[in-house]
């Protein structure tokens, strides 16, 4: 008889090669024309092997592929078979790039446009690669671990390891380079977040008032958000009363703001970022008739 295979029993789906490819493609492109030539240490394992590189001018994808080697062995171990076969697909990948895409003429020598523009292109590409669970494996395993484990957002994580990677570089470089490379770091860093979270901000509101049915009425009627009543206690006289919750998008919060005001001048209201929201109204179309959640 013939053996059926589950979607979930591959370790690779197309869709996760295409991201890490891709994103891999464009990390080597950005490290050729960008932060190789202008010594822009932007961290990991890259960063290390643009100091070696300059110091002993070792072959930036030979050093990357070394380093990554132990860190495939710890990446299993810590983030399971999965992880791990799509970490080994960008260790190879992008050090296979890199080298592949060596010819590339710099497409600046201002080092300050090479940090902000190499940056904002490595974060795509690293973000990419991390919107599939993969890694091009050096340090940003290591990064990886912390997020998983510590719950640190995969730009801070990232940020922390390859920041020490940057203070390294002053073995090889002055400080003015390596002030580039601060630059740089942060703007990749931002960039990840931007890909993994995307633009569209949202706060969640909360809202306690002795008019609570009015402004649920009036944020029904102005601004076209559900919202949620919890019943809550008073810490101060044990009381019982009903709280509000409303996740907005960023840009309604003005609208909401003046829309409590006008109901209740007195509500106690406390503001929350929200970095990811799905559900209807978000990433699903609203209904046209809004329901209580």
């Amino acid at each position: 008889m013939r053996k059926k295979f589950k979607k979930d029993q591959f370790p690779l789906h197309i869709i996760d090669i295409i991201f890490i490819v891709v994103g891999s493609f464009v990390a080597a492109v950005s490290f050729n024309i960008f932060l190789l030539p202008n010594f822009i240490v932007s961290g990991g394992i890259s960063g290390i092997s643009t100091i070696l590189n300059s110091l002993y001018q070792w072959n930036p994808s030979v050093v990357q592929l070394a380093f990554n080697v132990p860190l495939l062995v710890l990446c299993f171990i810590a983030l399971g078979k999965e992880a791990g076969f799509k970490t080994i697909l960008g260790s190879l990948i992008l050090p296979a790039f890199i080298g592949l895409l060596n010819f590339m003429e710099p497409l600046t020598m201002n080092p300050l446009l090479a940090a902000i523009f190499g940056g904002i292109t490595t974060g795509i590409g690293l973000g990419f690669v991390f919107k599939a669970k993969g890694s091009t494996g050096g340090t940003s395993i290591i990064a990886q671990i912390i997020h998983v484990y510590l719950k640190l957002p995969l730009g801070t994580s990232m940020a922390l390891i390859d920041g020490v990677v940057i203070f390294a570089a002053l073995i090889a470089f002055d400080a003015e380079t390596v002030m580039y490379s601060i630059i740089s770091l942060f703007v990749i860093s931002r960039t990840i977040d931007i890909i993994q979270v995307g633009f569209n901000r949202s706060k969640n509101v909360m809202i306690i008032s002795d008019q609570a049915i009015e402004i649920r009425a009036a944020i029904y009627q102005n601004i076209n958000r559900g919202v949620t009543n919890l019943r809550i206690t008073g810490g101060y006289g044990n009381n019982k009363k009903e709280m509000l919750m409303c996740v907005i998008g960023e840009r309604e919060f003005t609208y909401l703001r003046e829309t409590i005001l006008e109901v209740d001048p007195d509500a106690f209201v406390v503001v929350m970022s929200a970095s990811e929201v799905w559900g209807r109204g978000f990433t699903m179309a609203k209904d046209s008739t809004i329901e209580n959640v």
